[in-house]
């Protein structure tokens, strides 16, 4: 099972490093929304707790995380359309290693872009406050924040199985869940309707935890809400990912 799992990761690693641009423009998107609210939006955006940059940047890294699911939906739906799964279908492969290949190399490739996203942070004056220790756990909280985007992700690519509706749906449902939380704005600039919505979006419980981590506060409380949101959405997501492919496959 594992030999299988390492090959099929081996598989989508390879594509990433023969097409160098898939992680290219996953990357630039992201730097173009630091620049747009860092040095656009940013001096009209006034937060109690620090100045802008520090409170946007965990914010970013997250959204970056999230869109980056976006590829795993598409490339299981590529994978579909084109032939690929009938294809394994014929070998003596565990029809979860498809899956579970994919889920682990796009982790791979958060991890890198996140490291980059810390870096591009950096050079427009972010920084960490709390620690060496604090500082990587946000970044893994990002990183498990992506997978368990992903196993949503994987699921909605096995139903559509058409990359570029995928591709458009991926978008739709993204945008609110990151747009409508603490991840550029804090929640009470918003309207008052809004705001209840907001607080109780698990996106803004994870960066308030990714904050805290980065810029110090409370962790125990908020870091122990987002692992449970976050393991408990892998926990439901993921087998039901794994019984759709079994079955459109």
């Amino acid at each position: 099972m594992l030999y299988e799992w390492s090959l099929m990761t081996k598989r989508y690693v390879l594509r990433y490093i023969r097409v160098p641009a898939l992680v290219v423009f996953s990357i630039l998107q992201p730097i173009m929304f630091v620049v747009l609210f860092r040095y656009v939006f940013g001096g009209a955006i006034v937060v109690r707790t620090s100045n802008y940059v520090s409170y946007l940047m965990p914010g970013i890294i997250a959204q970056t995380a999230a869109f980056g699911s976006i590829a795993t939906a598409v490339g299981l739906a590529e994978d579909f359309q084109g032939g690929m799964i009938d294809r394994f279908r014929s070998m003596p492969v565990s029809t979860s290693s498809v899956l579970v290949g994919r889920l682990v190399t796009d982790t791979l490739r958060n991890i890198f872009i996140v490291l980059v996203m810390i870096v591009v942070g950096y050079l427009v004056g972010f920084r960490f406050m709390n620690g060496i220790v604090p500082a990587v756990g946000m970044a893994a909280m990002a990183v498990l924040f992506g997978l368990s985007i992903s196993c949503i992700s994987a699921l909605i690519g096995m139903k559509l199985r058409d990359p570029e509706a995928v591709q458009s749906f991926g978008l739709i449902w993204l945008f609110p869940l990151t747009f409508v939380s603490a991840a550029f704005v804090p929640v009470y600039t918003m309207p008052g309707w809004l705001q209840g919505i907001a607080k109780a979006n698990p996106v803004t419980i994870v960066i308030d935890s990714m904050r805290s981590m980065a810029l110090g506060g409370p962790l125990s409380r908020t870091t122990f809400e987002s692992l449970a949101w976050l393991i408990g959405i892998c926990v439901v997501f993921l087998p039901i990912a794994i019984r759709q492919f079994r079955r459109v496959s």
